[in-house]
């Protein structure tokens, strides 16, 4: 295939009243794709009319949990291999480049392609940590991959076959503001509860005690988030953070009780 023809590519976007975000993450792939296909769930905001702006078909379909839903949206592409994206994303053009010069080699080999996704965060673009490089397998192909992992949460591509890796970042724009990043500290606690009743794991207050000081210490000193100045001090404080609140909850879970009547 030739560096200016189009590849065999979907790019596929769940979303949810996305409709801020959207133009951004549509933007990214206009021009250099072979379809675009939008999902919309649940949706009452203007998303539908940004997307067909944009050229993308449009679906509504009911939501389903992170991982059956994507499944649904792949379904509905027309060409065999599929870029997935979340409405908060954006290709970068170094990985826009990097994914045309894949299609234009020998791409046939591979089942699938990762690459790393980065962060932007308060004031700038974060690097180190545990948020970065983040490397995101969401390009495959249709018939050898499918989205698996658990239904609601921490969805992930599984591929039959050989991975490529390729430079240029997928860029995320996922916490807006601090307080957006705080707001989900609670959501994944109660998922993390309900994993782990479902599986008959139980809480242990060494786990508890050790779990965030490991995280805090390999995301500031052995992934080096120091050198992401005060957001990645604040990165590496609100991961061990939310690992103690996770465990907590599973405390209060097993251990709840109701007060004494006076």
């Amino acid at each position: 295939m030739s560096s200016t023809t189009t590849p065999p590519l979907s790019v596929v976007i769940i979303a949810r009243n996305e409709e801020k975000n959207l133009p951004r993450c549509l933007a990214s792939v206009q021009g250099w794709v072979a379809e675009i296909v939008v999902v919309l769930n649940h949706t009452t905001d203007g998303s539908e009319a940004v997307a067909k702006k944009a050229g993308a078909a449009v679906h509504h379909l009911p939501w389903q949990g992170f991982r059956d839903a994507k499944n649904a949206a792949t379904a509905l592409a027309a060409n065999p291999w599929v870029l997935s994206l979340d409405a908060d994303e954006e290709v970068s053009p170094a990985l826009q480049a990097a994914i045309l010069r894949f299609f234009a080699g020998d791409h046939e080999r591979f089942a699938g392609v990762r690459f790393p996704r980065k962060v932007w965060f308060i004031d700038r673009w974060i690097t180190h940590g545990d948020w970065y490089p983040d490397l995101s397998l969401r390009l495959f192909r249709r018939d050898r991959a499918r989205w698996g992992g658990d239904a609601f949460v921490h969805e992930k591509v599984e591929c039959h076959g050989p991975v490529a890796t390729l430079r240029g970042d997928l860029h995320h724009f996922s916490f807006p503001t601090l307080s957006s990043h705080v707001a989900k500290i609670n959501p994944f606690a109660d998922l993390f509860v309900q994993q782990q009743q479902a599986k008959g794991g139980r809480f242990s207050a060494a786990t508890a005690v050790l779990r965030p000081a490991w995280r805090f210490f390999r995301a500031f000193f052995l992934r080096l988030g120091f050198l992401d100045g005060f957001p990645g001090l604040y990165i590496a404080w609100a991961t061990a953070f939310g690992a103690l609140v996770r465990y907590s909850r599973l405390y209060e879970a097993e251990q709840r009780k109701e007060p004494p009547r006076g």
